[in-house]
């Protein structure tokens, strides 16, 4: 049987890229604790990234709960339920209510025109979701929350290096939060980074996840351990000289199955970036609603030829079983829909697009 192919598959270095970028930890012995590639990532971070201020976590879901806690938020959120579990559970596990308002049909983001009908004096804050690397309506999500004086947190872990009108991603709101996990367009094994331009911000946020620590006797903070280690932020320096090429590669998968799949009766595809929106073709979602095969026997004929998609969000963090009778996804109807018939098709740098064209023969035929 051919090799499987999986939904994404990691970049990496090569092998004696990574071994000279470790190198000198043998002989430092500082393997954690901000040490030298830690801060060397976050300074070439914030340089292509074109944020003010960047810090490094162990992993993107720590880095969410601490952009949430940093604000002593109370009382109501507004997101989305079209998400990863990470998304809903920062809110919860921060004591925060989750409101969630439906997403736009075509981009799959929050949809902006629902958000003010969901205020409430108790709303504190939004934590939109940039979703597939497509970005949210920035600027009205930005008049709404000056208008009503709520902090925006943005859950960016799909929106690695996009811009906006010439503006890096990382700009927009109070935090934007990024996770670097294996499966995305940059990773660093495990990893996450939150972006912001309030420096006074810094000292709260670094302290926190270093156990509330401040001073070599001084814990003004009650933290936890989310410190991202040496070799976590090699692997991100490495990673970050090749993160455009990278980029590139997945625009020529994203293309082919562009060139077979669109105009197809029953599939619907993404839409081409809007104009001033620079993509990194992080995913290739395709909605099946009236096609021949339903998006569950897709996934079953993929499979049967070792192909795994991924049902990419389902179910609605809101219908998970540990929030039952918690919310109602009636709420959210195009959320559900479309939770019920997207499939995200294999998609990373170093896929052939001969597989390419397997797969669409296979969805085709």
């Amino acid at each position: 049987m051919d090799q499987s192919i999986q939904v994404t598959r990691p970049s990496m270095p090569e092998f004696t890229e990574y071994i000279e970028e470790i190198k000198d930890l043998w002989d430092s012995r500082w393997l954690t604790n901000n040490g030298k590639k830690h801060r060397q990532l976050e300074n070439k971070l914030a340089e292509y990234l074109g944020a003010p201020f960047v810090t490094l976590f162990a992993n993107g879901h720590s880095a969410l709960e601490c952009a949430i806690e940093v604000f002593d938020l109370a009382g109501e959120v507004i997101t989305t339920p079209f998400t990863f579990a990470s998304t809903t559970h920062a809110i919860v596990r921060n004591g925060l209510e989750p409101v969630f308002c439906d997403i736009n049909p075509d981009d799959y983001t929050i949809d902006t025109e629902k958000i003010e009908k969901l205020i409430s004096d108790k709303t504190s804050a939004i934590i939109p979701v940039h979703v597939y690397g497509n970005i949210c309506n920035v600027y009205e999500i930005e008049r709404i929350a000056g208008k009503y004086n709520l902090k925006v947190i943005y859950d960016s872990a799909h929106a690695f290096g996009v811009t906006v009108n010439g503006v890096g991603v990382a700009n927009f709101g109070d935090i934007s939060m990024f996770s670097f996990h294996a499966t995305k367009v940059f990773n660093t094994i495990e990893g996450g980074a939150l972006t912001y331009r309030n420096e006074n911000l810094a000292k709260k946020i670094n302290a926190l996840k270093n156990f509330g620590i401040t001073g070599q006797d001084s814990v003004e903070y009650i933290g936890y351990n989310a410190k991202m280690n040496e070799f976590q932020a090699a692997m991100g320096i490495c990673n970050l000289r090749h993160v455009q090429e990278q980029i590139q590669k997945r625009k020529a998968v994203v293309e082919r199955y562009r060139e077979r799949l669109n105009g197809i009766r029953g599939i619907t595809i993404p839409t081409e970036p809007q104009k001033g929106i620079t993509s990194n073709y992080a995913y290739f979602p395709v909605v099946f609603d009236g096609y021949k095969y339903s998006r569950d026997e897709v996934v079953y004929r993929l499979r049967q030829q070792n192909i795994y998609a991924r049902k990419y969000f389902y179910p609605l963090t809101s219908s998970f079983q540990c929030y039952k009778g918690r919310f109602d996804d009636k709420t959210t109807p195009t959320a559900k829909y479309i939770a019920e018939k997207i499939l995200v098709l294999p998609l990373y740098a170093d896929l052939d697009l001969k597989d390419v064209d397997r797969i669409c023969d296979i969805i085709l035929k």
